[in-house]
């Protein structure tokens, strides 16, 4: 069964064309990749996605539902959470209350009975922090949860902005380069968290450059090409791929098939 699915899905700036006529399905409890050099259009592909663009023309359906052009907060509330490329981090909060505001919709609101610290507020409150804390243990940070955000290093950083996105208990998480940047141990920490997310039945769509990641944890990848499609197909499928190999993968490609 198709989580996702996008039909014909264009988004153009002007006269540039970023995504172009694009289709394809994500099937639940999957990790799909989505690979490209840069330029391909994947980021753009993920702002239309997620609720942050508009597409020029297309559809895109969740659950069989079409949600092209919902805001981003109401796609989250059916289910769909992102990170991003650049560290969306409040690094004057401690790591839990980062990811306490990714639980936000599943808190109880109302002025009156946050004014009056009603037991209500106090419960939801109080299964907030737990929650988040299970969270911040799943990553791997459960001891951090008191700590600056400012003090960790950058590859905890990464992982506590997956652990925001996961206190939204999606049924879809959209990582944009969650490595970009990270060290070698640092990537294989992440390389094994979405592996784990996956395990958990998050379907997970993954944009990286870092091949060796995204050959390892790879269901199926997509390959884009200036906003369109040049392949699909499993890690060994795309690896393989004349094509893929002279537009983007090259050497890496070779090497990691070898």
């Amino acid at each position: 069964m198709s989580l996702l699915r996008v039909e014909a899905l264009s988004r153009s700036f002007g006269g540039i064309h970023a995504v172009r006529d694009l289709s394809f399905e994500v099937p639940a409890g999957r990790i799909y990749s989505i690979i490209g050099p840069n330029g391909a259009g994947k980021t753009t592909l993920f702002n239309v996605v997620t609720g942050l663009l508009r597409p020029s023309s297309g559809r895109v359906h969740f659950e069989d539902r079409d949600v092209t052009g919902l805001a981003p907060f109401r796609l989250a509330a059916l289910g769909i959470s992102r990170t991003f490329q650049n560290l969306q981090i409040f690094f004057n909060m401690s790591v839990l209350d980062n990811v306490m505001i990714g639980r936000h919709r599943h808190l109880e609101r109302g002025f009156l009975p946050a004014l009056f610290r009603l037991p209500q507020i106090v419960r939801s409150d109080g299964a907030g922090r737990k929650h988040a804390t299970d969270m911040l243990r799943f990553v791997g940070l459960g001891g951090h949860l008191d700590a600056a955000a400012d003090s960790l290093p950058y590859g905890a950083l990464k992982r506590l902005e997956i652990a925001r996105a996961l206190a939204c208990e999606p049924k879809l998480l959209l990582l944009d380069e969650p490595a970009a940047g990270c060290n070698a141990s640092e990537t294989r920490e992440i390389d094994a968290l979405i592996q784990k997310i996956a395990a958990q039945g998050v379907t997970v769509i993954l944009v990286e450059h870092d091949m060796r990641l995204v050959m390892n944890v790879s269901d199926r990848i997509l390959v884009l090409d200036h906003g369109q499609r040049l392949a699909e197909g499993s890690a060994a499928e795309v690896r393989r791929n004349p094509a893929v190999i002279e537009a983007y993968l090259g050497s890496q490609a070779g090497g990691h098939a070898a």
